[in-house]
């Protein structure tokens, strides 16, 4: 009995460490890792990484227990098109945004309202993204545990890793400068998932 369960211990952390190492390199650099370092480069980092992990570990929940019948859910087109007019909405506001006077404190926004604005920004963008579809795709052939754990740990990860690099990096350019980066940014995004929408890429 003692072997049994070293060896079934061993199989999931296998499990656990392969899906980790897998989708910690496929999202590395990806938008949702670059949406982490924007918002942290304009909000404090804690909400940014609380509503990230919490987007993940959701998709993640999903994908291992319908996998990737979760995306069939609703037609392709249907969620690209709200990941366009999300990131649309939030790269217009940012541009929009209008530096006050040096000397006045530029309020925050309370950390409820960043963690809900990264959850819904990720859970949109990575809803049936080919992560999630990988996760799923190992979680039907691995222990679902073992998956869900390794991946939301690995997207875990590199949430942390960009939002230290947009509170180290980005935090440096003025406040006007980071929403208009942060502004043209989401654009882009919002640009590339309209190009998907209509089959151009």
């Amino acid at each position: 009995m003692p072997d049994f369960v070293a060896a079934h211990a061993a199989a999931w952390l296998s499990s656990a460490g392969a899906t980790y190492l897998l989708i910690a390199l496929a999202e590395f650099g990806d938008k949702s890792q670059l949406v982490c370092m924007t918002l942290a480069a304009r909000h404090r980092g804690l909400p940014v990484v609380i509503g990230a992990v919490a987007a993940f570990a959701i998709l993640n929940l999903l994908a291992v227990l319908f996998g990737a019948a979760v995306a069939a859910w609703l037609p392709e087109w249907a969620v690209t098109l709200a990941v366009a007019m999300l990131f649309a909405f939030f790269g217009v506001q940012a541009l929009r945004f209008e530096e006050e006077d040096d000397d006045e404190e530029i309020e925050e926004k309370p950390g409820h309202g960043i963690v809900a604005t990264t959850f819904l920004m990720i859970f949109v963008a990575e809803f049936g993204d080919k992560t999630q579809i990988a996760v799923a795709g190992m979680g039907s052939a691995a222990a679902p545990a073992a998956t869900w754990v390794g991946a939301t740990l690995a997207l875990a990860t590199t949430s942390v890793l960009g939002v230290y690099a947009g509170r180290r990096f980005l935090q440096r350019l003025p406040l006007n400068w980071i929403h208009r980066v942060s502004g043209v940014f989401f654009l882009v995004l919002a640009l590339l998932a309209a190009l998907r929408l209509f089959g151009l890429i």
